[in-house]
């Protein structure tokens, strides 16, 4: 006797057809304290209404402009999904959004999921949220509701899907904006934790073409699993960084995503600024430099896509670089100062000598924005 049959002697149900309402109720309630726990002025995180609300008042703002993000985490999820590997992806998600906020100086105020799947997986999925309301704390930001999607057939049996949705203000003051970018202005990089959250298309690629052992000591450090460094989330710089945006001593920031160095640093530049950027001044880390050799990727690629081992990008006035370096150190950043701007045509020139970045020869990489 068919499933089919079975169905419609004894009436269809949801459950019946994939989705487990229950196991979504259940889902809920295992991840209220974790919304909780992330509560800030202007939103009480509470889940379960149809929308949420907040109130930016209450968190401090006279005349806000609100500022909105989007973004997903990539092929790394499916790395993490092939691994058991869930907990890191949501920091991940977070970052991904929040980044992209405070680059236009403004602070994350309350960030949605939306984690899709096609059979629910609550300890997976408890996993993942566990993961965004982590990252929700490193930001400072109230996750205030979120949307779990249960779709038979839409996914194979253990994979799921996540999107992550941010929403800042800054003051109208301090938007940060291209024309505060001035030539002799100095480029600071702050180190980035690994890959983030860009590039794993390649690295795939490459575990898969080279056989990596992912689940063994990494060759370039022993202390490590290879997948765990592959894995480590993406770093969030807003804590560090909106101090000193609301000091107005931060002329623009730039987040390291895809396109590397060469293609996200013109876009905070205004026309007749070029960002350069000197590979020689910060130490390659070893783990990019895996990547490269183990791909014999030119270093002109790499420049493109990996932030190679800078997720951030700041710029400031020459007469701050170091108290702005002094400050960001003292938030727990690692700083390099990387390049400068100058007046030639919009975009970003990465260089480097020879050796450096594995480079025969001395090399330049060029991108007009």
């Amino acid at each position: 006797m068919t499933d089919s049959k079975d169905a419609s002697q004894s009436g269809y149900t949801y459950a019946k057809a994939g989705v487990s309402i229950a196991a979504g109720n259940a889902l809920v309630k295992a991840i209220a304290p974790l919304a909780r726990a992330t509560a800030r002025p202007g939103a009480n995180a509470d889940l379960g209404g149809f929308g949420a609300f907040f109130d930016p008042r209450a968190a401090g703002y006279k005349d806000p402009l609100l500022v909105a993000a989007t973004d997903g985490v990539g092929t790394k999820l499916k790395l993490a999904i092939d691994h058991n590997r869930h907990d890191g992806v949501g920091v991940d998600l977070v970052a991904m959004c929040v980044n992209d906020l405070v680059v236009q100086g403004a602070e994350p105020l309350f960030f949605l999921d939306y984690f899709a799947t096609g059979r629910l997986d609550n300890g997976v999925a408890e996993q993942v949220v566990a993961g965004v309301a982590e990252g929700c704390r490193i930001a400072g930001c109230a996750l205030i509701g979120g949307e779990t999607a249960e779709m038979p057939g839409m996914y194979p049996d253990g994979e799921y899907d996540l999107a992550g949705f941010s929403v800042g203000a800054v003051e109208r003051d301090d938007v940060l904006t291209a024309d505060r970018v001035r030539s002799g202005d100095v480029i600071l990089g702050l180190a980035s934790s690994g890959v983030h959250s860009n590039g794993y298309s390649l690295v795939r690629r490459l575990a898969a073409d080279k056989a990596w052992k992912l689940n063994r000591p990494a060759l370039f450090d022993q202390n490590v699993l290879l997948i765990d460094a592959l894995l480590a989330p993406t770093r969030i710089y807003v804590k560090s960084l909106l101090p000193l945006v609301r000091e107005k001593r931060i002329h623009a920031l730039a987040h390291i995503t895809g396109g590397g160095l060469l293609e996200n640093l013109p876009r905070v530049l205004p026309e007749g600024l070029h960002a350069h950027v000197d590979a020689d001044l910060w130490p390659q880390p070893r783990l990019m430099a895996f990547l490269q050799a183990q791909g014999n990727i030119e270093p002109e690629e790499m420049a493109r896509t990996f932030n190679c081992g800078v997720g951030m990008a700041v710029v400031v006035a020459g007469s701050e670089a170091s108290s702005v370096t002094e400050a960001l150190e003292a938030a727990g950043e690692t700083v390099y100062r990387i390049g400068a701007i100058t007046e030639a045509p919009r975009g970003c020139t990465v260089a480097g000598s020879a050796e450096v970045w594995s480079a025969r020869t001395s090399w330049t990489a060029t991108h007009h924005g």
